[in-house]
């Protein structure tokens, strides 16, 4: 019978010790960014980057809004990872869910629970191509996806451009290139607060959105970690061959695979657009939260309830880079906010690193 391990040298704690030294050296390096373009006001930056998110209700409230969006997109991205595959179509996947949510909402008419209904669709159906040409061509996914975001954008913006009615200026405002005011347009699309704004002292911009993607965090761990279905998943992305042997579909499993990322990446869509705090406006660039999910879901080891605690993390970051102004211009706040996410998420290097260093020690005792 073999020896039960310590809890320190377990693959959990591995993990979150992997994770917290990342972040820990992304901030370090961030400060070093921060004294290096502004000396004198590198501990004020840095401080309001770290205490901005907990100042007040108010602000803590908007570091929950902007993690729902980044954990649907962290979720997509590792649920991608556990099978193997590499989802860099999140962004894509995103767009088309916006774009969706908000038809619904502005064109359709219709309450904010079915318009997430056709964000969740669009992202599936955005994310099948690249899962089909993977699954029957052997195209790498990475390809078709990136190609896939541009796409999305464009066609986004084509489609936008000749709805009217989802422009702002069909409803009474200036504004050409951006969508309507879902307050005005339909208010019944704008997520419910669900009573949050009563601990959040009347923040605009708390709703459930957060409680949404929490849920689907732990309905995801769920499927992965208790069901057959997310065993074949994750047997797949460890060795395809292996489970073409054991009799499990493959191909299936990575279009399968695809379709739930893509939903999960257009339902963040659809819960950012439908908060009634922001319009979408026709983009010359892709939108860069479905690319800030990749470091939230490396930050978490792909695992779906860490993704909660990165996404907070992530959102609590970007919250307080904001504050950093005016001591700091937004260009360097950004450069700064990119250092420490992108930083944080060596996470599985850093994982790599203290397991090597544990099975060094063992031998040594041993």
């Amino acid at each position: 019978m073999s020896e039960k391990k310590p809890f320190w040298q377990s693959g959990m704690f591995i993990s979150i010790m992997a994770s917290v030294i990342s972040v820990i050296v992304g901030l370090v390096l961030g400060f070093l960014l921060l004294l290096v373009l502004n000396p004198s006001k590198a501990g004020i930056g840095m401080g309001a980057m770290l205490t901005t998110g907990f100042s007040n209700m108010d602000q803590f409230g908007k570091v929950l809004y902007e993690s729902a969006p980044l954990m649907l997109c962290g979720l997509s991205v590792g649920f991608a990872f556990k099978t193997g595959l590499f989802n860099i179509g999140a962004p894509g996947q995103y767009t088309i869910g916006a774009f969706l949510a908000l038809f619904g909402a502005t064109v359709l008419q219709l309450p904010w629970w079915a318009n997430l209904i056709l964000a969740l669709i669009g992202g599936a159906v955005w994310g099948i191509f690249p899962g089909l040409f993977k699954a029957l061509f052997n195209v790498n996914e990475v390809i078709t996806s990136i190609m896939f975001n541009w796409i999305a954008m464009y066609l986004v913006n084509l489609l936008c451009a000749n709805t009217k009615t989802m422009l702002a200026s069909a409803w009474g405002a200036s504004n050409s290139d951006r969508t309507a005011d879902l307050s005005k347009a339909n208010p019944s699309a704008i997520i419910p607060k669900g009573g949050l704004q009563l601990i959040f002292g009347n923040s605009p911009w708390i709703n459930i959105s957060v409680i949404i993607a929490v849920v689907i965090a732990v309905i995801m761990w769920f499927i992965l970690e208790r069901t057959t279905f997310g065993y074949e998943l994750k047997a797949v992305g460890l060795n395809k061959d292996a489970s073409l042997y054991a009799g499990i579909n493959s191909n299936r499993a990575i279009v399968l695979s695809m379709v739930f990322a893509g939903a999960l990446a257009g339902l963040g869509g659809g819960v950012s657009y439908l908060s009634g705090t922001v319009q979408y406006v026709l983009q010359k660039a892709i939108l860069d939260m479905g690319f800030n999910g990749i470091p939230v879901a490396l930050l978490a080891n792909s695992n779906p309830l860490g993704t909660i605690f990165s996404a907070i993390f992530v959102a609590y970051i970007q919250v307080g880079g904001s504050a950093m102004q005016p001591n700091f211009s937004s260009e360097s706040t950004e450069i700064i906010i990119a250092v420490i996410i992108y930083l944080a998420a060596f996470a599985l290097l850093m994982k790599g690193i203290i397991s090597n260093f544990l099975s060094g020690k063992r031998k040594e005792k041993n």
